[in-house]
This record gives C-alpha cells, sequence and structure tokens, in this order.
C-alpha cells in the first residue's frame, strides 16, 4: 500500500524558510514522478513543483524560492521554501504514483498525503 506522510508546516514570517518533507512508504521514490501541490482556502488544488528522477519543475509563482528534492536512501521528498510570502499559505500536499498527463494535473497522481498546514504572516 502507497503511503504518503508529509511534515514541516508550520506558521512563519514573511522572508522566512521552511522545509516540507514527505515520507513514502510501499513503493521506492527512486525513479518516481513525484510532486508537491498547495490549496489555499476556496481556491483549487495547484502544483507547485514536480521532480521526475532529476528533471524538475516548477510553477511560476514560486520559481527561484522553492526547491524540490529527494533523498533516496531515507525515501523521503522534500520541499525548501524561502523568502516566504502570505500568498504561500496553504495547506501542501505530496503526490505520488503517477499515471501521466500533465505533471500539475491532481487527475495525474493517484497518490495523496493528508497535507501540512504552511501560514505566512506579512
Amino acid at each position: 500500500e502507497v503511503q504518503l506522510v508529509e511534515s514541516g508546516g508550520g506558521s512563519v514570517e514573511s522572508g522566512d524558510s521552511l522545509r516540507l518533507s514527505c515520507t513514502a512508504a510501499g513503493f521506492n521514490i527512486r525513479t518516481e514522478t513525484m510532486a508537491w501541490f498547495r490549496q489555499a482556502p476556496g481556491q483549487e488544488r495547484e502544483g507547485v513543483a514536480r521532480i521526475a528522477e532529476i528533471d524538475v519543475r516548477y510553477a511560476d509563482s514560486v520559481m527561484g524560492r522553492f526547491t524540490i528534492s529527494k533523498d533516496n536512501a531515507k525515501n523521503t521528498l522534500y520541499l525548501q521554501m524561502n523568502d516566504l510570502r502570505p500568498e504561500d499559505t496553504a495547506i501542501y500536499y505530496c503526490a505520488a504514483d503517477f499515471v501521466g498527463g500533465d505533471t500539475f494535473s491532481v487527475r495525474a497522481y493517484k497518490a495523496w498525503g493528508q497535507g501540512t498546514q504552511v501560514t505566512v504572516s506579512s
């Protein structure tokens, strides 16, 4: 059974940093396409960053501030978030079990974590 558990969220101020973790079980993340999504209140879930082995993709809104990476030995996906802004406030979700299509589409993934809250105050 595929399981994803996120951690690392919290409440911070503008300009601060956070690192989110997503520990995977039931599969090896080494060759898997995985992604981070976020969902703000009243908004649709949107893709933030994606990693496919070593190829990465970022949403324009986080380019240059966020970094997605994997630690294959720990079977863990990370999202390093720097220079956080109030508009980054959302629940952040880890996604895996890619089935094809646009890697920033929620339909492209079958496995999701429970989410971790990130709140950024000005």
